[in-house]
């Protein structure tokens, strides 16, 4: 029997998103489309009026072997786009290592738009296979904030780094003004490739050779609405203790000198005593006008506190997002 309804378009895993200025001067969206397994949320009455937020979720609560997932979204001039999750994003087992999961994000944001992309960590399980890759495309004055970042798995049945091969590659680009002699440029390309597979008996394992890290992460930060926050980030890794370096003050000099201490000062000597106690490390860069922060900690918990606290310090995110944006850094 013929169906009376046409043949759809779509395949599956894929959706689309476009974000758009509303003649009131708020951000909306004007299209919101997905098919299984990706689906997508966005609150009916929004808290917020800085950005449009939308969930990026899956349904079940994570990817099984073998599915693909190829998410596009455009942020129109003007228009600002939050987009969290409500969990880790599972890995599901693969059956064999030749069934990959993927997923793919391409990313349009025109002049004077801006992006935030802040979720929760991917969670791959033991025996998966997946690989990611995102790329944006930012006009001129287009703002970009998105960390990516990946757990060692289940802690709680005994896995540390167990899955099979786990692959991600962000790509950021500024675009040109459409003329021949401005085409794209390549800001930045961060890869990383996490295979379990034991090349060689000399070397070391991966889970070895992550040094009891049980999370790593990046944070890409570029553009007008974020150049505060990128600029913090790489103050503060300036103001790091150097390695090996001793205060020889006794606890008279300390106490007067604590007590001299500016807000900025305090909140610092707070975060490098839990930075420390964590045993978190952290390193922050600027690479053609965009800014490179790469983190890890021992555990989730401790990543996503340290994360948490220097964007909500800093302020940009909530002032030109609202607090909605960060939502999974709490």
């Amino acid at each position: 029997m013929n169906s009376p309804f046409p043949k759809s378009s779509s395949a599956a895993g894929e959706g689309r998103i476009v974000a758009k200025l509303l003649p009131d001067g708020n951000s909306g969206l004007e299209t919101i489309v997905y098919q299984y397994p990706l689906k997508l949320i966005t609150p009916s009455r929004p808290s917020e009026v800085r950005s449009v937020l939308v969930f990026l979720l899956s349904y079940g609560g994570g990817l099984v072997g073998g599915d693909n997932v190829n998410l596009s979204i455009e942020v129109n001039a003007g228009a600002k786009l939050s987009i969290v999750t409500q969990g880790h994003t599972k890995i599901f087992k693969s059956a064999t290592p030749d069934i990959v999961t993927r997923q793919s994000l391409k990313v349009d944001i025109a002049p004077g738009a801006g992006l935030c992309l802040l979720p929760d960590p991917v969670q791959p399980f033991e025996g998966s296979v997946y690989e990611q890759t995102q790329i944006f495309k930012l006009a001129k004055d287009a703002s970009l904030c998105l960390l990516d970042w990946v757990t060692q798995g289940r802690t709680a049945r005994g896995e540390d780094w167990s899955f099979v091969r786990w692959v991600g590659r962000n790509e950021v680009w500024s675009c040109g003004d459409g003329t021949a002699a401005s085409g794209d440029r390549l800001l930045v390309r961060d890869a990383v490739i996490l295979d379990g597979n034991q090349v060689h008996a000399h070397l070391k394992t991966l889970r070895e050779s992550m040094q009891s890290m049980g999370v790593v992460g990046t944070l890409l930060l570029r553009g007008p609405l974020v150049k505060s926050l990128g600029e913090f980030f790489l103050s503060e890794f300036a103001a790091l203790p150097r390695m090996g370096a001793r205060d020889w003050r006794n606890e008279e000099a300390k106490k007067a000198a604590d007590d001299a201490l500016s807000p900025l000062e305090r909140w610092r000597a707070e975060r490098l005593k839990m930075e420390k106690e964590s045993k978190l490390l952290w390193s922050a860069a600027n690479v053609r006008g965009c800014v490179v922060v790469k983190f890890g900690a021992p555990a989730v918990e401790a990543g996503r506190l340290w994360i948490g606290s220097m964007l909500c310090y800093e302020g940009s995110i909530a002032h030109s997002f609202g607090d909605h944006a960060l939502m999974c850094m709490k």
